[in-house]
Parts: C-alpha cells; sequence; structure tokens
C-alpha cells in the first residue's frame, strides 16, 4: 500500500492577501515519516538518526537520504558538502533533536529555499525537544544547549 506524501503543516501568513494562511510548499515524502518512525521505536536499535534532503532535482521533495546508528558522532560525520540536509537524532539520554545543516559551499538560492522549508521539516519529525546546531565533526560532548 503506498502512502501519499505529507504535505508539511507549516503555514505562512501572506500579507497581500490579507492574512490568509498557504502552505510552505515542502513535500515530506513517506519514506522520511516511516524512517523517523524507526527512529523513535524503542525496540531498534539498529536506527538511531536520518538524514533528510532534496529527491534528485527536485526544489520541494525531501526524501531520505540516510539512516543509521551511532547517534551524533555518527550522523555528523556523514553530512553531505555542498548540499543542504536536515536530521534528526536520538540522543543518549534518550532525547530526540532534529537540524538543518547547510555548509558554505551550498549556492543563495538553495539555501534560502530551504531555510522557508524548514519548520515544514521539523514538523514532520515529531517528538524533539529542540534543534541543535549541527556541524561536521559534532558530539555530544560540544554540543552546546538545545534550543
Amino acid at each position: 500500500m503506498s502512502k501519499a506524501p505529507m504535505i508539511a503543516g507549516t503555514m505562512q501568513t501572506d500579507p497581500r492577501s490579507g492574512g490568509v494562511k498557504r502552505s510552505s510548499g515542502v513535500t515530506i515524502l513517506p519514506v522520511v515519516t516511516e524512517a523517523w518512525a524507526e527512529v523513535r521505536d524503542d525496540g531498534n536499535a539498529d536506527i538511531d538518526w536520518i538524514l533528510i534532503g532534496y529527491e534528485g532535482n527536485s526544489k520541494t521533495d525531501m526524501t531520505l537520504l540516510e539512516k543509521g546508528s551511532g547517534g551524533l558522532e555518527a550522523i555528523a560525520n556523514v553530512l553531505p558538502p555542498g548540499v543542504p540536509s536536515f536530521g534528526g537524532v536520538k540522543l543518549s539520554s534518550g532525547k530526540f533533536v532534529s537540524f538543518l545543516y547547510i555548509d558554505d559551499d551550498c549556492p543563495a538560492m538553495k539555501r534560502g529555499r530551504t531555510l522557508m522549508y524548514k519548520n515544514g521539516v521539523f514538523n514532520a519529525l515529531e517528538g524533539c525537544v529542540g534543534e541543535i546546531e549541527m556541524k561536521p565533526g559534532l558530539t555530544e560532548a560540544d554540543m552546546g544547549p538545545v534550543r
């Protein structure tokens, strides 16, 4: 049974329309929510993080780029260069956090579009207690506070 993609629930108010709300336009493909359910499953020790990014050349569809185990340290070592990516990870404390990673080599237009989609993607990562500032090589010891 094929699941329909999730249209992210982030709403933006368009001041030109007198305050009518509209969707952010990002589409979260079902594979993302399925993988996030694996991360959130306490009985599944094989998956504790996911990495999300654009589907091929799409400007609106977000898909699963990778998933794995090893916590924050593992995902911090697989961040793709020049490509904006979102993710979620289960910390050693058992808490879930999300992040957006955009390195300096990312084109400006893609950077701006990705920032517009941030809340929409984060809405798909249910149960997160906050957002962390992701960077390559990050460990929980030097992570800093969760926002």
